[in-house]
């Protein structure tokens, strides 16, 4: 059967890790694919997110796939991602502002998707996340001195 890679779970490197991580939080590649593309959907549709996606990006079906490789390899440690986030976003036209929309976005995305243990799984390590980016992105921005904020 000819599955679309987009569709298809990629296997895990650390298969035991992964195998556990989906039995504590009732996540699973499935799922993830679920909540990256609700999510997105969601961003697209955002007055505040929107157009800064919608500026960079025409093709979405690549960076849905390379987002669903990230949180499987973040939320079930799969291996799968190997790219470069910070020097990604650094350039970008982003504050504070937009690291709390991304984030009231995602919890919102995550509590209807996944488990309650699944939903508070990815959403602390969506919060660590966020923190570090809005910091490099700060020090990009020429702004190193400001108090990093701690999001809500």
């Amino acid at each position: 059967m000819n599955t679309p890679t987009s569709s298809r779970p990629t296997a895990s490197t650390r298969p035991e890790v992964t195998a556990a991580l989906m039995a504590e939080t009732g996540l699973s590649p499935d799922i993830l694919r679920d909540l990256v593309h609700r999510f997105y959907d969601r961003v697209r549709a955002d007055a505040i997110l929107g157009p800064i996606f919608a500026a960079r990006i025409t093709d979405w079906a690549p960076h849905l796939d390379r987002m669903v490789a990230f949180w499987s390899s973040v939320a079930l440690m799969t291996g799968q991602y190997h790219g470069r986030p910070v020097p990604a976003h650094t350039p970008l036209p982003i504050n504070a502002a937009h690291f709390d929309r991304w984030l009231a976005l995602f919890r919102a995305t995550a509590a209807d998707t996944c488990t309650p243990v699944g939903a508070a799984h990815v959403i602390e390590r969506a919060e660590r996340i966020a923190h570090s980016l809005h910091i490099a992105v700060q020090t990009a921005q020429g702004d190193p001195g400001a108090p990093p904020k701690l999001f809500t």
